[in-house]
């Protein structure tokens, strides 16, 4: 395989990675303490700096106003984007925008893009996706009760959901809602489009996690849809067609996500590497001197090249051939990738002592909010479970004959 990168991906990995550490990592501390809501007016002055050198929207098409880079080339941005709390959403490349921009921009029609894409692509409004459901194993996306009803032009949707990410201030939820409760179980729900000022949508709360409901894009809510009535022509893509939208949206936004897992974890081994070198323990001894974090240091840098590695080949394979020839790959990421970090920053609070649970590094938020990257798209334990399957169903087919 070929490593090198091409020398235009390297120039703008080079003007992000110093946009990163000159304006960002200055203003982290004061913009995570005052939180995300609060210091909205300072996000949107970086953002429009960002638009200024050109650099916004990685991740999107050049035909709404990004930068049009391969699945492989934007997993490198994001790796770079996730040193900071701050990278993604400064730069237009968030969760769960990005992949509401995807959907919207391959099966959006010309009025669905004209009111919610653009606006979205630009940065002018915020999004969310609501398909969890408190009362339903989100390991089993098929399990729905919230149900949307056609009545005449218009669908009536009840129901309930959580961890809807950053509705709180989202313009409209992207919504998994059940359309046909008798079809087969990946043909019974349908995304809908629903304007968060839509009488009947409710945002009941904040979920509080690690004791921070957080506010704004910063936040994960429980929404209440009583009675919420939208038009028929909010409908994305066919109806039924949910499962299969969901899933073209997750397969990318897992290269996203592991990336920028990878980029968190660049932060933590730095600053693990960074304690280790200059806390003293005794006149002459440092932390560094110690066989155990010396071991700490040379597992953790293999463990995260290992994951960096196999992420870029599945963002590789995706590019070259598709979603189908990565999805073993795909799932082994999600798992390994999350382990790999929950790994890195428990070591390097470790490393920092009580210092490394306080609020005075990034550490602690990078480890409240990222405890459930084990959880969400799919738990571990069901990658594990579903790749497994796959690799053994293999080997049983070649020790029938049938081939790989």
């Amino acid at each position: 395989m070929d490593f090198s990168t091409p020398p235009a991906t390297t120039e703008l990995l080079a003007k992000i990675r110093g946009f990163v550490e000159e304006r960002l990592l200055p203003r982290e501390a004061t913009i995570l303490g005052q939180g995300f809501a609060a210091s909205d007016a300072e996000l949107q002055a970086l953002r429009a700096e960002v638009k200024a050198l050109g650099l916004w929207g990685p991740q999107l098409p050049t035909s709404i106003g990004g930068l049009g880079l391969s699945l492989l080339d934007h997993g490198l941005v994001s790796e770079l984007l996730g040193y900071s709390p701050l990278g993604h959403y400064v730069f237009g490349a968030q969760a769960p925008d990005a992949g509401n921009i995807e959907i919207l921009e391959k099966y959006g029609t010309p009025a669905q893009r004209e009111r919610w894409l653009d606006p979205l692509a630009a940065g002018e409004i915020r999004s969310c996706f609501s398909m969890t459901e408190p009362d339903n194993a989100g390991s089993n996306p098929t399990l729905l009760a919230c149900a949307a009803r056609r009545d005449g032009d218009e669908y009536v949707i009840d129901g309930r959901k959580w961890f809807t990410t950053a509705a709180d201030g989202a313009a409209f939820a992207i919504v998994m809602a059940i359309t046909d409760p008798e079809a087969e179980a990946h043909r019974r729900a349908t995304m809908i489009i629903v304007p968060t000022d839509t009488p009947g949508f409710r945002l009941v709360r904040n979920i509080s996690i690690f004791g921070h409901a957080g506010g704004g894009y910063d936040s994960h809510a429980e929404i209440a849809y009583e009675g919420c009535r939208v038009p028929a022509t909010n409908r994305l893509g066919p109806e039924g067609a949910g499962f299969v939208i969901a899933q073209e949206r997750l397969g990318p936004g897992r290269i996203h996500h592991c990336m920028r897992w990878l980029g968190i974890c660049r932060r933590a081994f730095d600053m693990l590497c960074a304690r280790a070198n200059a806390r003293e323990l005794a006149p002459g001894e440092r932390l560094a001197d110690k066989q155990i974090i010396q071991a700490w240091v040379a597992e953790c840098r293999a463990r995260i090249d290992a994951a960096r590695l196999l992420t870029l080949h599945a963002a590789w394979t995706i590019d070259n051939h598709g979603f189908q020839a990565a999805r073993e790959s795909v799932s082994l990421i999600k798992f390994h990738v999350a382990e790999v970090l929950g790994e890195v920053l428990d070591r390097a609070i470790q490393a920092h002592g009580a210092l490394g649970i306080t609020d005075d590094t990034v550490l602690s938020f990078f480890y409240t909010r990222e405890r459930g990257a084990r959880i969400y798209d799919g738990p571990d334990e069901v990658h594990k479970m579903v790749v497994a399957r796959r690799i053994l169903s293999g080997y049983r087919r070649r020790a029938a004959g049938g081939g790989k």
